[in-house]
């Protein structure tokens, strides 16, 4: 058997044309060997990570024994699998990786993407777990984590991403997600009114039942979450993704919440992670009206790269009333957009514009634009 890292390394990260029959086969080589706990999937456009970890954190606080799967990393694979408040070590993750490889014909291991093998390995780390926590990457209906049976969905906000998979409109990327749902979903704060309209219509259609954030939880219940946050400087998306994780306990079985996390043991979510540097690893439109709503103002130099496939020019639109000039960091991709075209954007936009060399202490900055843009500043500095 191939050692974990290098036996992932010689598996393409993304592809041009998913084959949706894979991860279903594979799962059933698996599925009778491993036991698994109840799971909550989260699938979204953004907050899976953010609000994934919040609700691993509350369940951990009542006793019980938990797992997250988010991905994905940033400086090291294990970030990608969490349980009972750690990362998962080294010894533990080839232990994994030699029982999904025992499980699996070999034929069949060597053909799952990247992401389809993470996840039966998350699986198999997971299995003495009594909730597990299971963020789905880029889809919902398709992707590879929908293969397993969950207890609960919960429905983070839905925008445009990903339209090459997911489909052109609004309407279609929330059905393709929303068809994930087993038995039962919550949808959090802030969803665009289409999306509940499609979640109704798909409830009827598959039988399932829908529950909404701000119903579950009351005014006072609401009103006293908000005030054991109100010190600890999280951004009000990360707020909000805090009442859609207690809510989630609640429909869990859970009277008493638990105890809030001071703060988020993930990386990149609105991190301060200096006095003048805050570190998030947002990409989309959603995540950049988010981040301007979290500055309430405050004017940041934009440390900023980006993916070919994102739309720079109005992400860099919804930022600019916060941004003193962009600063662009190379990142490690081949799917990073051409520096000639980002820098195009840039000048038209009319936003002031150079490379980035180094933090000052002078002035606040905002690192942004994915998770290889905060890679590749955590390496930097």
């Amino acid at each position: 058997m191939i050692l974990l890292e290098k036996f992932l390394n010689s598996k393409p990260l993304y592809y041009d044309v998913i084959d949706l029959s894979r991860m279903p086969k594979a799962y059933e080589y698996i599925k009778p060997h491993i036991k698994l706990g109840k799971v909550i999937h989260l699938v979204g456009t953004n907050g899976k990570g953010s609000t994934g970890r919040i609700l691993s954190s509350l369940l951990l606080s009542k006793g019980v024994s938990v797992g997250h799967y988010t991905s994905p990393h940033i400086l090291k694979f294990n970030e990608r699998i969490w349980i009972n408040g750690r990362d998962i070590d080294d010894e533990r993750l080839e232990q994994a990786h030699k029982r999904v490889f025992s499980l699996l014909p070999e034929n069949v291991a060597n053909s799952l993407s990247y992401f389809e093998y993470t996840t039966l390995l998350a699986l198999a780390a997971f299995e003495r777990c009594d909730y597990i926590v299971l963020e789905a990457g880029l889809g919902g209906e398709f992707d590879a984590t929908n293969v397993v049976e969950k207890d609960l969905s919960i429905i983070v906000p839905i925008g445009k991403d990903h339209q090459q998979f997911l489909g052109d409109s609004l309407e279609e990327i929330a059905a393709t997600k929303l068809r994930s749902i087993d038995k039962k979903a919550l949808l959090s704060p802030n969803q665009p009114e289409i999306v509940l309209e499609v979640a109704k219509h798909i409830a009827t259609e598959k039988g399932y039942e829908i529950y909404l954030t701000q119903e579950i939880l009351n005014s006072n219940e609401r009103d006293e979450i908000y005030k054991n946050l109100a010190t600890n400087g999280w951004a009000d998306y990360l707020k909000d993704n805090a009442l859609t994780a207690v809510a989630a306990m609640k429909l869990l079985g859970f009277d008493d919440f638990g105890t809030l996390p001071e703060r988020v043991e993930l990386r990149g979510r609105f991190e301060k992670i200096a006095t003048n540097v805050i570190l998030d690893v947002g990409h989309n439109e959603l995540a950049a009206s988010a981040i301007v709503k979290a500055l309430k103002g405050k004017k940041v130099v934009l440390v900023y790269n980006t993916l070919e496939d994102k739309d720079a020019k109005t992400i860099l639109s919804i930022l600019s009333p916060v941004i003193k000039r962009v600063e662009i960091i190379p990142i490690q991709t081949q799917r990073q957009m051409a520096i000639d075209r980002l820098k195009s954007i840039v000048e038209e936009l009319n936003i002031p514009y150079c490379d980035f060399k180094s933090i000052n202490e002078e002035e606040e900055f905002l690192v942004f634009g994915s998770f290889y843009t905060a890679e590749a500043f955590l390496k930097m500095i």
